[in-house]
């Protein structure tokens, strides 16, 4: 049974909300790792533990896997988890954990676009008006807020724009070929076609020479292995099934939740929160909880 034309539920709702806040922890848990580690290696690890969790389940439902939709598992894992995992390591280098959420929230934009464009998804003036909204919340926190100023070189934040058009792929990849797979067995198919180049990759650097020379590197692995069990493999396959359920541009607006959890974090921190903070988030919670670009008739 096809469930494209479901309105989301609460369930969804709850959903979207966790997988904002895996999501948006995720930067600083990057940022953490970079401490002692290289872009590749950060990258490499986080794709690489991922893809460890997942081979048991890869094993266990082997014999389910449709190998007819290998070039679409292959466009998962790469465009959802492969490049953007390195692109976004590499960015963060020059660009703050705080900006890297926000400016992900571009996602569901380029899904929108994408889909009518390559997926042949509904128009709907209703969703883009939708979309538009939530993307200025955002512009206006990366803009105007002051602690979460747009610090670091322009080129590395267009890093994180080709990260959001990865997703955009994947996620209309999913709901266009794969709206049956199992979310489980899609999600340990990508991550085994990525992880172990990963691990190739990760295993001609001088990781292990990083532990004998740098005392804190158990404790940055720590940080990317928390990210890739929690910010990947479990919102992975919540992140899959959501999609199924829902549709594609739904399941992308995670990405307006992540720069609210980018903020409270700074906040937590010990950032001031400021006016344009607070209309910032407002616009982005507008559609979260009035969801202006859901309808019944949802492609």
């Amino acid at each position: 049974m096809s469930h494209s034309h479901l309105k989301p539920t609460v369930s969804h709702w709850i959903t979207l909300w966790v997988l904002g806040l895996l999501w948006g922890c995720s930067f600083v848990l990057i940022k953490k790792g970079l401490v002692c580690f290289s872009p590749v290696q950060t990258a490499s690890i986080r794709l690489g533990v991922a893809s460890l969790a997942f081979l048991p389940f890869f094993i266990w439902h082997f014999k389910k896997i449709n190998w007819q939709n290998f070039k679409y598992y292959a466009i998962v894992g790469l465009a959802g988890s492969g490049i953007p995992a390195f692109l976004f390591a590499n960015a963060q280098t020059q660009v703050t954990s705080s900006v890297s959420g926000i400016l992900n929230s571009l996602t569901p934009l380029f899904t929108f676009i994408f889909g009518i464009i390559f997926f042949k998804t509904q128009k709907s003036i209703r969703k883009l008006a939708g979309v538009l909204l939530g993307l200025l919340g955002a512009s206006i926190l990366i803009l105007f807020g002051k602690d979460l100023g747009a610090a670091g070189h322009i080129s590395y934040g267009l890093l994180i724009v080709m990260a959001t058009m990865c997703y955009a792929t994947s996620v209309n990849t999913v709901k266009r070929f794969l709206q049956d797979e199992d979310p489980i067995v899609l999600s340990a198919v990508a991550f085994q076609i990525i992880g172990i180049p990963a691990l190739i990759v990760l295993l001609n650097t001088d990781f292990i020479g990083k532990f004998q020379l740098d005392q804190d590197a158990w404790v940055s692995f720590g940080y990317l292995a928390l990210l890739a069990i929690i910010g990947t493999f479990i919102a992975t396959i919540l992140f899959f099934g959501l999609v199924q359920k829902t549709d594609a541009l739904f399941g992308s607006m995670t990405t307006y939740i992540i720069p609210i959890m980018a903020v409270i974090l700074g906040t937590l921190d010990g950032e001031v929160l400021g006016f344009y903070h607070g209309v910032g988030m407002a616009a982005i919670l507008s559609i979260t909880f009035k969801p202006l670009i859901i309808s019944p008739k949802t492609v």
